[in-house]
This record gives structure tokens, sequence and C-alpha cells, in this order.
């Protein structure tokens, strides 16, 4: 419940909260009617404050006053301490299916002796582009790998959010009050800095190698380019359009837009244009010589670039197949590039003949976001569900585990905090981050926000970054024990 500090009254007099209470000075609660109203007897007063009494009236103390609720909802998943157990087949929680598959020769099988591994493995990386995302598993050996541990067993986080007074400056309460003081919860991470300058909603962030800016992309309709050692704004391009996308790969950097992939060398400062798409560049992804163009079209464009004698870009390929707009790329193992869409679908293409290998049916919403970690393929959706995918013996990918947040997920990311511990930075539409240690989804801090955060970026030296839909570019950093 929002309550407000001050209220112009009929005679546009302010009164504070405790005065609309029928408070007096030091918060005591009386009435200045002794008459006990009549509709509240019957149940049917609709008034807060009535000017008649109650024999009820709330004290100050439960106005502002935490939830009780848990945070997370129950979930029906069995959650183990190592790594994930498949649902038997005939589990009623196993609803995702694998359509549409066309090859499984490039996925590799798993012995048992793999699966000891498993057991004993701690991952020791996480990547949103490099990592493979292909393993096979026995289902008659996965229900021996570790022992269950069931979800009611891991502890449940009460209620969580930043006091919307202190933001404004104006709370009373000091450290008595139940609410957060701090844009941020958690330990051996700080928040370093914020860098303001765009004045709308921040969609790409990118670090381009030999380089000592990060670069920044907004709906404004610029690139900044910020210094790293200072943190201040070098640089504003107007590219004059609507921001969609960033990527880096090496000294090159593309901005993703409207109807176009911009492309710069940020060392010699070539510039270039890739026409093709239609609509909005909603995401971009790079490996090698290849770079990829989710377009609101539903379609993916493939360049090559060359540069070997004059540096060019050939479009390479043009894959058809989601029929809404493309939202999340990201480049596994095997030749893999795996697509998320406004169609609830993920799709599985091979970058060498260019064909859709599959097409992954498990979320009710848009995919918003893809993430490959050790040897699974990470999905978030706006139905509020992580789901994790696993290939199986006959080379298709199946849910293994979904984790299911209170609202819908907007950005995926990950990187190895200063214990070589994988974290998970999970960007929801409560205006928060959520970081979860994997593979147990241990909570291991969160990070609020005025707006919602859009787009999660990691960088060296234990920096990540978060960037929100009020332009604010968010900067903070592991601490070294």
């Amino acid at each position: 419940m929002e309550i407000k500090t001050v209220r112009r009254g009929p005679q546009g007099k302010e009164s504070s909260v405790f005065d609309r209470l029928g408070a007096g000075r030091g918060g005591h609660l009386n009435n200045s009617s002794n008459k006990i109203c009549k509709f509240w007897l019957s149940g049917r007063c609709l008034k807060n404050p009535c000017t008649f009494a109650h024999s009820e009236t709330p004290d100050v103390a439960t106005i502002h006053r935490p939830r009780q609720t848990p945070y997370y909802p129950r979930s029906s998943n069995t959650l183990v301490s190592n790594t994930w157990r498949r649902a038997p087949r005939n589990s009623q929680n196993v609803q995702e299916k694998v359509v549409n598959h066309k090859s499984s020769e490039n996925v590799p099988g798993k012995s048992e002796s793999d699966l000891e591994d498993i057991k004993k493995k701690s991952p020791e990386s996480v990547s949103e582009s490099s990592s493979e995302c292909s393993v096979v598993e026995n289902d008659s050996n996965l229900e021996n790998v570790v022992e269950e541990k069931p979800l009611e067993h891991v502890p449940k986080k009460s209620a969580e959010r930043v006091c919307e007074f202190w933001v404004q400056g104006t709370c009373v309460y000091g450290d008595q009050c139940p609410y957060l003081h701090s844009w941020f919860r958690g330990d051996k991470f700080k928040r370093l800095a914020e860098l303001q300058g765009h004045n709308k909603a921040l969609n790409g962030i990118a670090l381009p190698q030999r380089c000592n800016k990060l670069c920044s992309g907004s709906s404004d309709g610029t690139i900044r380019l910020w210094d790293c050692h200072t943190g201040q704004c070098a640089n504003v391009i107007n590219i004059g359009g609507e921001v969609g996308s960033v990527c880096s790969e090496g000294p090159w950097l593309f901005v993703g837009m409207p109807n176009v992939v911009k492309v710069w060398n940020t060392e010699s400062g070539a510039e270039y244009s890739l026409n093709g798409p239609v609509g909005q560049v909603n995401a971009l992804e790079s490996v090698y010589n290849l770079l990829f163009a989710g377009v609101e079209d539903g379609v993916i464009l493939a360049w090559k670039g060359t540069y070997e004698t004059n540096i060019t870009f050939q479009l390479a390929a043009t894959l058809k197949g989601h029929t809404h707009g493309v939202t999340s790329l990201v480049v596994g193992g095997g030749n893999r590039l795996y697509s998320g869409s406004k169609d609830h679908t993920i799709r599985v293409w091979d970058h060498e003949n260019w064909q859709c290998i599959m097409t992954l049916n498990g979320h009710d919403d848009i995919v918003k976001s893809l993430m490959c970690w050790d040897k699974y393929l990470f999905s978030g959706s706006l139905d509020c569900t992580i789901k994790v995918w696993a290939s199986t013996e006959d080379g298709s990918l199946e849910v293994i585990y979904t984790h299911s947040e209170e609202h819908g997920i907007l950005a995926l990311s990950g990187m190895t905090d200063p214990d070589v511990k994988p974290i998970l930075y999970c960007s929801c539409s409560d205006k928060s981050v959520h970081l979860y240690e994997l593979p147990t989804f241990t909570d291991r801090g969160r990070l609020f926000a005025k707006q919602e955060v859009q787009t999660l970026q990691i960088g060296p030296g234990g920096l990540f970054f978060t960037g929100d839909q009020t332009g604010l570019l968010t900067v903070y950093t592991w601490l070294a024990d």
C-alpha cells in the first residue's frame, strides 16, 4: 500500500498522514468524534479515514509494514545439490516438447563415466556467447547422479523493496524502517558508479576490445562513449534513430536500429551501414567473422566480414522461421545459433549450413533472453520462468529444470565471482536484478533500480553493468577477499 506523506485538504492546507488517520501529536490515534460509525458497524464503511470512530483503527506501524508472504512462489520442481534432475517422462510438470527436429549429428553423446564427472564437477565459467550448449545425458542414470533436495527445504527470502520515502529523502524511520535504504543487497560486491546522460531507456551496453571506452545505446537515439578510468562521457554520437541493440567483437562496435545496422571500428574510426533489416533490430550477436541481427519482422540476417584487403561485410544468409519479432540471440558450441522470439519459441540454427535444426516450445510468453552456461541453455521469458535446457540421447533439447519468479524475466547474464563461483544475473519486471549462484540458484543478492533493467553486461576485473529505462547506466564490481 503506497502512503504519501503530505496531502492538501479541501482548504488547500497541508495535512500529515497522522492527521488524516485522526492522530494527534506524537502519532497517537484519536478521533474528534465520539460517535461510532454506523456504516462500520454494518461492515459497509468505505471511508479511510472516516470522520467517525472505528473500534479497530490501524496503527502507524501497520501502514509501513512489509508483506509477510514469501517472495518466491512455491515450485513443484526438484532442485538438486550439484546439478539438475530430469523429471520422469510421465510427469505432468514436463510439458515442453521439441518439434521440427531435423538433425542431431553434431551433438556428442555422454557416457556413464561422464555423468559421474557431472556429480563432482564445480562449473568454472559462465558465458553469454561462447560456452557450448550441447550435452547428452542418460535418463536412466540421472536419478542416481545426486541426492534430491526438494525446493521446500530451500530457505525462502522475505519480501524486499527499496523505501520510496528514502529515495525521496523523506523517510523518518531511519534504521527502524522495514524497507531497504540501499540500491542493492548482498555481499562481496558494491555499487561503483552511476553514469548519467541518456534520457530514455538503455537498450545495449558493449566494451570493444583495445579501447578504454564503455559504449551505451539508448532509445534517445544516441550512442555514448564513457571513459573507463574517469567515468566521464567522452563522446556522444547522434545516430538519428532509436537504438534497439548493441554488441561488439574485437574493436568493432555494432548498433541495431530501425532498418539498418551501424558498424564502427573504434581503432580506425571507419564506419559502415548494413542494410537489409525490415523494422527494428532487437538483438545482435557476433562470433569470429559472423554478425547476426534479429529483426522485428521475425527474420535473422547474417553477415560475414572479411578483413584481408578491403574490409567488407557481405550478407551471407537470411534465416526465416519465427512468426513474430526476434528478441534475443546467442551463439553456442557446435555451430549452433539460438534465437528467442515474441512467438514464444526458441529456434536452433546451424550457422554453417544456415538450417533450422529444431524449435523449442516451452514458454507461454515472449522469450526475452538466452544464455549459454557450461553445457546448458538458459531461457528467460515474460511467463516468469527461467528454463534450463539440455540435450537428450537423440540430440533434441528438453527442459531439465524450471526456476520460477514472481515477475517476468527481462534479461539474463552471468560471470564468476572472486571465488570462481558461477553467478547468474536475472533482471525482472519488478525493477530489480536477482543474483543466483549456479547450479543451485542460491540467492547471492539483489540490485534495485528506479525502472526496469532491460540490459545487462559483464566486464573485465569483476565489473558488471546494468541499464534501466530511465537511461541510467550503473557500474558494479565484485570485491576480492
